[in-house]
């Protein structure tokens, strides 16, 4: 792929853990799930800061996905698809998740325990912002402002399929 007048081979071509290969510079796998650590990250179109300022996100802890890295650039995607570079210091390591129903309107269930004869302590609404504290590869503990319990994983953008996150 071309950036910015440079030739940036994309890391890895599988989108599941453990799947892909590992960055060139972070040596951090690649694909991986990292969230946005500032209220103000302006993602570009290519890794530099001569690059347009393709748009700006305006929330600190949204979860984005990593799929390259060059030199101290990281080309992410978001849950909606949304892709470009954003400069590494704006990235954290916290893990961070968004609610995804099977169909737009659903409210998904969160759960007390990872038992889905337990009870139901929350229906959340498709982009709910919350931290992964755990994921079990079937279950996520989930929490965020006023909730706090477990949802499936396949109801989340955030962990990847069968992911185990401590």
């Amino acid at each position: 792929m071309l950036a910015g007048g440079v030739l940036v081979a994309l890391a890895g071509t599988a989108w599941g853990a453990g799947e892909g290969s590992t960055g060139s510079v972070s040596g951090l796998p690649v694909p991986r799930f990292v969230s946005l650590k500032s209220d103000r990250v302006n993602v570009r179109s290519g890794p530099n800061k001569d690059q347009e300022v393709r748009w700006v996100y305006t929330r600190a802890g949204m979860p984005v996905e990593v799929t390259a890295e060059f030199e101290n650039w990281r080309r992410i995607r978001d849950w909606e698809g949304a892709e470009g570079w954003v400069y590494h210091s704006l990235l954290s390591g916290r893990r961070s998740a968004v609610v995804v129903p099977t169909l737009k309107d659903d409210l998904v269930p969160l759960y007390e325990n990872t038992d889905v004869e337990s009870a139901v302590v929350a229906r959340l609404q498709s982009g709910v912002l919350g931290q992964l504290k755990s994921c079990n590869g079937a279950w996520c503990e989930f929490n965020g402002k006023n909730f706090s319990g477990w949802i499936k994983q396949e109801r989340l953008w955030g962990a990847y399929p069968n992911e185990k996150v401590d």
